[in-house]
């Protein structure tokens, strides 16, 4: 909870985006009224505080990292520039700012800067106007395409395998504005829809989803084939055809009858035609008219389904979608968000598994990684399957049993077979099935899985600074500033240099690198009785490890368990903000914009108040504005 005070007195307390007016003051007053003479927060307190302690480096045009506070004089533009201030006040707060070399302000001064810039954060109007934000077309990627298919015909083909590899934009590889179409990839399409074609017409089951209807007698051949394409170009294109589309298909199929082609062969011509077709390779949104107020719409429920789907199962909608997008209750949001629940029980919602799950905790890097086999030859290939898969089955567990999200970071429980059980010491675990068993000693959390380890360490040694820089980047999205120019390089030379975080702590003396450092180490070296590949050692080398550390703020812990107990109980908003900006910019299939912020806040909330349940999480982000609508600007 952040209390909120004037110089003056205290008027507002915001605690997880919610606004608390304290009795006697207005909220009018509490969000507009100036402090002593007239002057706005602003101009009273940030504005001397920046001329005194950030304008030498951060003003002009060679300002330091491209931020020069010298263009702000009397507003900090929050509706704007809320990013900006955001981490200015987080810098301050935690005394990354001002350098360490640098004079520092006092207890007063910080106290007043970090409440003058909340009060001015809390200024952001979410009322202003709505932003639902615009989602560019987007091509399905390469697993949603293998997905698709599989669900439209009901062969898995897995021809996407041999596409290009998708882009990656704000984390994902599903963000539209990445998502382009290069000529190779044309061909690669044009190809696949041809090898469907074949497959779905030449396999019996195949071929009954593509042609459902049978026709009774001759006569009825030619409405009964109007009736299957259009059936199946509508599964395909996950949307009802207009009546030019229908004649263009009929057009298709009559064109391979005048040139003699079989039926067999009308059908693979049409079909190939459809799943050639931008409205199959594209999920297509209509633009908003000069009906839609303000350019802003809600989405038709065949939109719906088809935002569900992608985002839950990286897929077409099914038949329930469909029939709900008909009826047009699938814009009402209580049926948006029991739909979504029921897309997460079903079997199809590994696909968040795998695509959201192994991309936020980048479980998709294990199957590249190699740590050194002299110093690591116990490490193979089976054990680098189970350090995947064991971070897998807890994502899993924890959206199929609807746990706390807060599970993430603290749960007492995994998922281990054989291999892997023998990497951590536990006995009594025979064979390659997985089982969940429980944490008794020194690992809680995903952050301690040793999959998570071993991509935040280098392949001959432990790295506090990634694992550190790791947790602030995709747990808590803080992630710190890059490194000047002309940092040296940590001395290395074995342990004549003194224990490991000795030499670290060394290199953090040199005032270039404290900065950056000291949120960093902290949490890096609280895991440093995890080696390279995630096994627990007390020792290294000669030396006793020393897992204990302080927190900006004071929260000291003496290894791994207390960090994350630590997360839990002081980070747990800001987990909560990461792990629903993460989920909301997966979902959308875009970056965030400032206005998203608002969602974000709301999402929150909601946790909050729900015991922060993964179900929870999912049906505030599914019956958002940013989901449920679309805007031109």
């Amino acid at each position: 909870m952040y209390v909120i005070f004037t110089l003056r007195n205290l008027v507002l307390v915001v605690s997880c985006g919610v606004q608390f007016v304290l009795p006697g003051v207005p909220m009018a007053e509490a969000q507009d009224s100036p402090v002593a003479g007239g002057k706005s927060h602003f101009e009273a307190s940030v504005a001397p505080f920046l001329a005194k302690h950030c304008l030498a480096c951060h003003s002009g045009d060679e300002a330091e990292a491209g931020i020069a506070f010298d263009t702000y004089t009397a507003s900090a533009n929050v509706q704007s520039e809320y990013d900006l201030w955001d981490k200015a006040a987080r810098l301050i707060r935690d005394r990354q700012m001002p350098p360490t070399e640098q004079p520092q302000p006092t207890a007063e001064e910080l106290l007043a800067i970090d409440a003058a810039i909340k009060a001015e954060l809390a200024t952001f109007d979410c009322t202003a106007e709505l932003r639902p934000g615009r989602v560019t077309l987007r091509r399905l990627n390469k697993a949603e395409y293998n997905n698709t298919i599989r669900d439209l015909v009901g062969l898995d083909l897995k021809l996407a395998d041999d596409f290009p590899s998708d882009d990656v934009g704000n984390g994902f590889d599903n963000i539209g504005d990445v998502l382009s179409l290069p000529p190779v990839l044309l061909e690669k399409y044009l190809m696949a829809a041809e090898s469907v074609a074949d497959q779905a017409i030449a396999d019996p089951q195949a071929r009954a989803r593509v042609l459902v209807h049978p026709a009774l007698t001759a006569g009825d051949r030619v409405a009964v084939a109007r009736r299957n394409v259009r059936e199946f170009a509508e599964r395909a294109w996950r949307r009802p055809l207009s009546e030019g589309e229908k004649e263009r298909l009929f057009e298709i199929m009559k064109f391979a009858y005048d040139q003699n082609s079989s039926l067999d062969e009308i059908f693979r011509t049409v079909v190939s035609a459809v799943l050639s077709s931008p409205h199959f390779l594209f999920r297509v949104e209509r633009d908003t008219d000069g009906e839609d107020e303000d350019g802003i719409r809600q989405l038709d429920g065949f939109e719906m389904a088809s935002r569900l789907s992608y985002f839950l199962w990286s897929s077409m909608p099914d038949k329930s979608l469909f029939e709900l997008a008909r009826s047009g209750k699938l814009t009402q949001p209580d049926v948006i968000a029991s739909q979504a629940k029921r897309m997460l029980a079903d079997p199809k919602s590994k696909a968040l598994v795998s695509n959201f799950a192994g991309q936020w905790l980048q479980l998709r890097d294990v199957s590249r990684l190699m740590p050194d086999p002299e110093l690591f030859p116990d490490f193979d290939d089976e054990l680098r399957f189970a350090m995947r898969r064991e971070t897998e089955l807890v994502f899993e567990s924890i959206m199929r049993e609807n746990y706390s999200v807060l599970e993430f970071l603290n749960a007492d429980f995994t998922f281990v077979n054989e291999r892997l059980a023998r990497h951590y010491g536990i006995h009594g675990i025979s064979g390659p099935e997985f089982q969940q068993v429980a944490l008794k000693n020194h690992r809680r959390g995903v952050l301690t899985h040793a999959g998570i380890l071993m991509l935040t360490s280098n392949p001959t040694r432990t790295s506090p600074v990634k694992r550190g820089r790791w947790i602030l980047d995709n747990i808590l999205a803080e992630p710190p500033p890059p490194p000047p120019a002309n940092v040296p390089e940590l001395e290395t030379g074995g342990e004549n240099l003194g224990s490991f975080r000795e030499q670290m702590e060394q290199h953090r003396s040199n005032p270039a690198c404290s900065v950056c450092h000291l949120k960093m180490d902290a949490i890096g070296f609280g895991l440093e009785n995890f080696d390279a590949i995630g096994g627990w050692r007390d020792r290294d080398g000669r030396f006793d490890i020393d897992a204990s550390g302080e927190l900006p703020g004071g929260q000291k812990f003496g290894g791994a368990v207390d960090l994350m107990e630590i997360m839990v109980r002081e980070k747990k908003t800001e987990f909560c903000r990461c792990l629903a900006g993460k989920m909301l910019t997966y979902a959308l299939g875009r970056g965030l914009i400032s206005y998203d912020r608002c969602t974000i806040n709301d999402v929150v909330r909601n946790l909050t108040e729900n015991e922060y349940r993964f179900e929870t999480l999912i049906t505030a982000i599914v019956t958002s504005a940013p989901f449920t609508m679309s805007e031109s600007k």
